[in-house]
């Protein structure tokens, strides 16, 4: 599952692709309950810059400020959870939703 409501927002489970060409949301990853966003990162996973430019692309994505944005998982493996706070659900699939159709 990509989107899961909590308390404080939502979280984001994320698939990250570090070294890519440019940032960008790259497609799905796994499926069902394990289903991930696979998002290609620029940075390269070195002293946490991927996990960086992940904030900053969520943060601009979702339209939120970065520190509405937090790590919660995964700062040093490809597989992340993200918590988005202060959105819904449902604004966060409306976000995903307009993204697959770019």
């Amino acid at each position: 599952m990509i989107l899961r409501a909590t308390a404080d927002g939502v979280a984001l489970a994320v698939r990250a692709q570090p070294g890519a060409k440019k940032t960008a949301v790259a497609g799905t990853y796994g499926g069902g309950v394990e289903a991930q966003l696979r998002i290609a990162v620029h940075a390269p996973p070195i002293e946490g810059r991927a996990n960086a430019a992940l904030l900053a692309f969520l943060a601009e994505t979702f339209s939120l400020p970065r520190s509405a944005v937090q790590l919660l998982s995964g700062a040093s493996s490809r597989s992340k959870v993200f918590l988005l706070r202060g959105i819904s659900t449902t604004q966060a699939e409306t976000v995903l939703t307009d993204l697959a159709r770019k």
